[in-house]
């Protein structure tokens, strides 16, 4: 139980700690941190929990997965699934931090967002590894826990900017940056599990360049974002 528990659970805390290095400013409080990693993780994994098990019914209902395949599974990838979780951890990432005072730089959205989804992730896993053995944690290590840090990038990079708008007045450019830091996440992933689902060897290509395409570009921002961190109320408008 031990050997799968730390399996489960050592690929997000490595992810998490490259993460809170890559904050090089003004390192955020562990308190609020350990909020967004357990409260905002374990929130969003039982409201995911619930609303998938809801919707799946309805979709099971409309759709025979047989017959009507690729509409099933589209819809089970980007509404089940994508859009209940990333939805999930938007909900509770901004409730936890969107009004914390510690929220005052650009990157510190990157950081709450990841600690979210990440400990959204560690608790999936954890589920898939007890109920699918080793060789699961192996592959989810390299595919589905990095691929969640990816969406919460996304959903960071985003998020700060909706902040800043917040802080400059701008309604518009604040709720435009809240939709994309749940949208953009949200096809991205969609995407990602909409290839997997499908069980065909174009379909894992497809899967494979996409993946290894959106870890580098991800990296890319992931950088870009940190290098050009500063804080909130001095930053320019115009970054709405």
């Amino acid at each position: 139980m031990r050997i799968y528990t730390i399996a489960a659970l050592l690929p997000a805390f490595l992810l998490l700690k490259y993460i809170y290095k890559q904050d090089e400013i003004e390192k955020e409080p562990p308190e609020l941190l350990a909020r967004l990693l357990l409260l905002g993780g374990g929130g969003s994994v039982l409201a995911s929990l619930a609303l998938e098990s809801v919707l799946g019914d309805v979709l099971n209902r409309l759709l025979n997965p047989l017959f009507d395949y690729y509409a099933y599974h589209f819809l089970l990838a980007f509404v089940c699934v994508a859009c209940v979780e990333e939805g999930s951890k938007w909900f509770f990432l901004k409730r936890i931090s969107w009004n914390s005072p510690h929220f005052d730089f650009l990157f510190d959205a990157v950081v709450y967002s990841a600690f979210v989804s990440l400990g959204f992730a560690a608790i999936e896993n954890l589920k898939y590894v007890f109920s699918y053995g080793l060789a699961t944690a192996l592959a989810r290590a390299i595919t589905a826990v990095p691929a969640h840090l990816c969406f919460s990038i996304l959903m960071g990079v985003f998020y700060g900017r909706a902040r800043n708008c917040f802080i400059h007045g701008d309604s518009v450019g604040e709720r435009k940056n809240q939709w994309l830091a749940f949208l953009i996440p949200t096809l991205v992933h969609g995407f990602y599990d909409f290839c997997l689902m499908l069980d065909s060897t174009a379909a894992s290509w497809v899967f494979l360049i996409f993946t290894v395409l959106m870890f580098l570009l991800v990296y890319r921002l992931l950088h870009a974002a940190a290098r050009s961190d500063r804080p909130i109320y001095e930053s320019s408008s115009d970054r709405c």
